[in-house]
C-alpha cells in the first residue's frame, strides 16, 4: 500500500494509463463544445419561437455587448448553462480512465465529502464579507468614486428573473469549473508529474486566459485559481474550493442584477488588492478547520504495476520526493 495526494488520485487507480487522462480530456473538450453550441442554438430558437426575431437579434446583442450581465436574465443564463454543461462533460470524458476516476475527480474518499463541504460555508462566508466589504466601502474613495452603485434601475419582474438564474444556474456554472480547472487538469498533469506545483500552476494559466478580461482582470482569477487549486490539493479534495468560488460568483451577481445597464466589472489594480487581501485569509481559515476536523487528504491503494511510487525519484540517486501534504504525515 502506498499513500496518493489529490493531484496523483489517477495514478491510485488499477486501470491506469499515461495516455488516458489526455485522452479523457480531449474527449471532455469535445463534447462540452458540442454541448455548449446546441445550449446556445436552443436558447436562441425557444427564444425565437416566443419573442420573435427581434428578441432573439437582442439576446445576441447582449451576449456580444455583455455576457455577464446580472441584469439581463437570458443572457446571463445562456452564458451560465453554456458553462454549466461542462460538468457533465468532464464526467463522460473521464469515464475513459477507468473505475473510479470520476469520483476521484471529487476527492480522496472517492465522492463529495458533504460534511467537510458545509464547514467551508463559514471560511467562505467570512472570505465574501472582507471582499464584498473592501470592494463596496473601502476601494471606492481609493478610487474616486462613490460609495454604492446608485438607485435600483432593473424592472421588478426582470430582478426576479436574474435572481433566480443566479441562484440556480451559478453554483452549477462555478462547480463545473472546478472540475474542469482544479478537477480533471490539475489530475491529469499531477498523474505525469509528481510535483504538486506543476498540477496547481499550469490549470491556473488555463483558468485565467479563460476568462475574457484585461490584464488585472485575469491577474485577479489567477490569484484565485492559485489559492483553489492549493486548497485542493492540501485538502485533498474540491469541496473548499467549489464552496468558494459558487458563493463568490453568486454574491457579486447578485449585487450587480438591481443595475441594468451597468457592465461588468473587467478587473483593477484595487480589485487585485483585495483579492490578494481576503483569498489568503480564506485558505488559512479552511487549513485550519482541516485540521481541527482531522480532514483525511490523502488515499491509501496498492501501486498500480510498473508505475513509479508516489516518492520514487525521478533519476537514480536521487533525493526522494513526497507528493503527501504535510498535515498527512502519521509519525
Amino acid at each position: 500500500m502506498t499513500t496518493f495526494a489529490y493531484h496523483r488520485l489517477f495514478r491510485s487507480l488499477p486501470s491506469y494509463r499515461w495516455w488516458k487522462p489526455l485522452l479523457a480530456a480531449v474527449v471532455a473538450a469535445v463534447t462540452y463544445l458540442l454541448a455548449s453550441v446546441v445550449v446556445y442554438v436552443a436558447v436562441l430558437g425557444v427564444t425565437t419561437a416566443v419573442g420573435g426575431t427581434a428578441a432573439a437579434e437582442r439576446l445576441q446583442r447582449g451576449i456580444e455587448g455583455d455576457a455577464l450581465a446580472a441584469a439581463d436574465p437570458l443572457v446571463l443564463f445562456t452564458t451560465l448553462a453554456s458553462i454549466a454543461v461542462m460538468l457533465p462533460a468532464i464526467m463522460l470524458g473521464t469515464l475513459i480512465v477507468g473505475p473510479g476516476a470520476v469520483g476521484s475527480l471529487s476527492s480522496v474518499a472517492g465522492r463529495l465529502r458533504w460534511r467537510w463541504l458545509v464547514r467551508c460555508l463559514v471560511p467562505a462566508l467570512a472570505f465574501m464579507a472582507l471582499t464584498v466589504g473592501l470592494s463596496y466601502v473601502v476601494v471606492p474613495p481609493l478610487s474616486g468614486e462613490p460609495i454604492g452603485t446608485g438607485p435600483v434601475t432593473t424592472p421588478a419582474d426582470t430582478l426576479v428573473w436574474a435572481v433566480v438564474v443566479i441562484l440556480v444556474v451559478t453554483p452549477l456554472q462555478a462547480t463545473a469549473e472546478e472540475y474542469a480547472f482544479r478537477g480533471l487538469a490539475l489530475q491529469t498533469i499531477g498523474s505525469w508529474s509528481r510535483y504538486p506545483i506543476a498540477a496547481i500552476v499550469l490549470p491556473t494559466v488555463g483558468f485565467a486566459f479563460g476568462h475574457d478580461y484585461n490584464a488585472w482582470g485575469m491577474l485577479d482569477v489567477a490569484v484565485f485559481g492559485v489559492a483553489a487549486a492549493y486548497l485542493t490539493w492540501r485538502t485533498g479534495g474540491l469541496e473548499a474550493a467549489i464552496v468558494a468560488h459558487v458563493l463568490n460568483n453568486t454574491v457579486l451577481f447578485l449585487l450587480s442584477a438591481p443595475f441594468a445597464g451597468v457592465e461588468s466589472s473587467d478587473g483593477s489594480p484595487l480589485a487585485l488588492a483585495v483579492t490578494l487581501v481576503s483569498t489568503p485569509l480564506y485558505v488559512w481559515l479552511v487549513l485550519r478547520a482541516a485540521r481541527r476536523a482531522g480532514l483525511v487528504t490523502v488515499r491509501s491503494a496498492p501501486l498500480v504495476p510498473g508505475a513509479p511510487a508516489p516518492g520514487e525519484p525521478l533519476v537514480p540517486g536521487a533525493r526522494p520526493t513526497d507528493d503527501r501534504p504535510q498535515e498527512a504525515r502519521v509519525d
